[in-house]
């Protein structure tokens, strides 16, 4: 006879402080790892955890916004960024929240944290009184999109991207690299 198995510790979903810095910067710099191949996300800096502290801290520290971290057993194991965000004045709601960072640790995935991240992000967005969520996901990701799918948001637009190619050395002389720079207030 097979026994159940346990179920696994409570997890947690609480904001994130700058306390909490290093956690972030780990979870979040993984989830960047895990596209070495993207046209983007592929050219990661070496020094990305350094260069990523003190953007992280002031984004720990800013009003409209705020960073969640699932915790199970007192460790951070998920993430998810909301800021408040200002639409275009031409259209409506003038304000929605911008979902970004979402991660989980690959061992603590397809156990509902990334749920219990959305549902705390959406009590955020009713506190604020926000009406929508919009997000950007890799788009060849399937488990991304499933992900994202299951949580009911739906494609309504694509990013591209296209590199500009560089001018042979002979017509690559811009006209602000030929300019006096000189500071005015020095003349």
């Amino acid at each position: 006879m097979r026994r159940p198995l346990p179920h696994p510790p409570r997890v947690t979903v609480r904001r994130a402080t700058g306390k909490d810095l290093e956690a972030v910067v780990a979870l979040r710099v993984a989830l960047l790892r895990e596209y070495p191949d993207h046209p983007i996300y592929g050219r990661l800096r070496a020094n990305a955890e350094q260069v990523a502290r003190p953007v992280f801290a002031a984004q720990l520290d800013a009003g409209n916004e705020t960073m969640f971290l699932a915790v199970m057993n007192a460790e951070p194991i998920g993430i998810i960024r909301c800021v408040e965000t200002a639409a275009s004045p031409l259209l409506f709601p003038d304000r929605y929240c911008y979902v970004s960072s979402a991660f989980v640790r690959p061992e603590h995935r397809r156990h509902g944290v990334l749920r219990a991240l959305f549902d705390r992000v959406a009590e955020w967005c009713r506190e604020r009184g926000l009406t929508e969520m919009r997000l950007h996901n890799v788009g060849t990701s399937a488990a991304a999109a499933s992900a994202w799918d299951s949580l009911e948001f739906e494609v309504v637009e694509q990013v591209r991207m296209r590199r500009v190619p560089s001018l042979p050395p002979a017509m690559g002389t811009r006209a602000a690299d030929t300019a006096d720079t000189t500071p005015r207030a020095l003349l």
